[in-house]
């Protein structure tokens, strides 16, 4: 029994020295032991690019945001935390419900031009979308990773997406998505009508919640044949 309970308080402690305990946690970088992981990693490459067109930003902003609704009920189900192309497009956390595991909870994106979309179905999955390097575009009520590899969207001098890669391995078993778009539309299929209905109680656009499901529907469409 002495021996069971000394090795749960060093789980414990192995755990706290990873995600940090709750006197540190007003240090840390977010509420989100995965992402104050990954702001080490970017910490220790100096602001070098992980994977095309992302880095992290102010965790929790509302600028970019507050475009779509200024609501409070609006700003408050969403965490903003990185940017996720070169234009300026912003991944967050959508608080679909109120479940304490922020982690687990779907990423959405803010198009720089104005469109929104469903990333991943949680956050580990948005890292491995970013394992495969390629750039997010964002339409009007979807997103996507390009097919191609575009080299003047890559700046070769701070590339460390190798070292994200290992990062990724070590700290939580994942590897690069086989198909990083079909976790895209996994998260599609899983949040989309609910994502559609909740936005479009907010927006003036009385049509949103029809086109933003006509939308995916034609993607899905297209995809299945």
């Amino acid at each position: 029994m002495a021996v069971a309970m000394r090795s749960q308080r060093l789980k414990i402690a192995s755990l706290s020295e990873v995600f940090g305990d709750n006197d540190r946690m007003s240090d840390a970088y977010s509420p989100v032991p995965e992402l104050n992981l990954l702001k080490q990693l970017e910490g220790r490459i100096g602001g070098g690019n992980i994977s095309v067109g992302f880095h992290l930003g102010e965790f929790g902003r509302t600028v970019g945001i507050d475009t779509w609704s200024k609501d409070p009920a609006f700003l408050d189900s969403f965490h903003s935390f990185a940017n996720a192309n070169a234009s300026g497009s912003i991944y967050a956390i959508w608080r679909v419900d109120d479940r304490t595991d922020l982690a687990n909870l779907p990423v959405v994106v803010f198009g720089d031009e104005g469109g929104i979309g469903l990333v991943a179905r949680n956050l580990r999955e948005l890292f491995r979308q970013l394992a495969c390097d390629k750039a997010l575009y964002v339409g009007d009520f979807d997103a996507g990773f390009d097919d191609e590899d575009d080299p003047e969207e890559k700046d070769q001098e701070y590339d460390h997406h190798a070292e994200y890669v290992t990062w990724l391995e070590q700290h939580f078993g994942l590897v690069p998505a086989e198909n990083p778009n079909a976790l895209v539309t996994a998260a599609e299929k899983q949040f989309a009508a609910r994502f559609a209905n909740w936005v479009g109680r907010f927006v003036d656009d009385e049509s949103f919640e029809d086109d933003f499901m006509w939308e995916i529907k034609r993607l899905h469409d297209e995809t299945d044949h």
